[in-house]
C-alpha cells in the first residue's frame, strides 16, 4: 500500500480494492484514538485510477492532471474580480502544474484586453 498526504488530506493506493475496504476502520479507528479526529462519511471513496482521483483541487489520472472544475470556477472569478498581477503569477504558476496550457492561454488573452481597455 502507498499514500499521499498533504496536511489533513490523504490519498491511499493499493492494487487490491479489498485492502483498501478493510483499512477504513484501522484508520478511523486510529485517527480518533490517537489524533482525534474523524473521516468524514462524505469523502471516502475507492475508486480506479483510470477514473482519476480528485486530491488537492486537481483530478490526478496515471498519466496527467486536470483542474476541478470548482477549483477552476472559483478560480477564474476571482481572478475577474481583482485583475491584481501578482494573483493572476500565483494562478498561473499553480496551473503549470497540470495540462492546462489551453486555460492559461484563455486566461491571459482575456487579462490582456482588460489591461488593454
Amino acid at each position: 500500500k502507498d499514500y499521499i498526504r498533504y496536511a489533513d488530506d490523504f490519498v491511499l493506493l493499493s492494487r487490491e480494492k479489498a485492502s483498501l475496504i478493510n483499512l477504513i476502520p484501522e484508520i478511523q479507528q486510529f485517527l480518533e484514538n490517537k489524533l482525534g479526529l474523524s473521516l468524514h462519511p462524505d469523502k471516502v471513496f475507492i475508486k480506479t485510477l483510470a477514473s482519476g482521483v480528485d486530491f488537492l483541487g486537481w483530478a490526478h489520472f496515471p498519466d496527467h492532471r486536470v483542474l476541478r472544475t470548482t477549483t477552476k470556477r472559483r478560480m477564474l472569478k476571482r481572478i475577474a474580480e481583482s485583475p491584481i498581477p501578482e494573483t493572476l503569477q500565483s494562478y498561473m504558476g499553480l496551473l503549470k502544474h497540470g495540462n492546462t496550457n489551453k486555460l492559461r492561454a484563455e486566461i491571459l488573452h482575456s487579462q490582456k484586453l482588460e489591461f488593454q481597455q
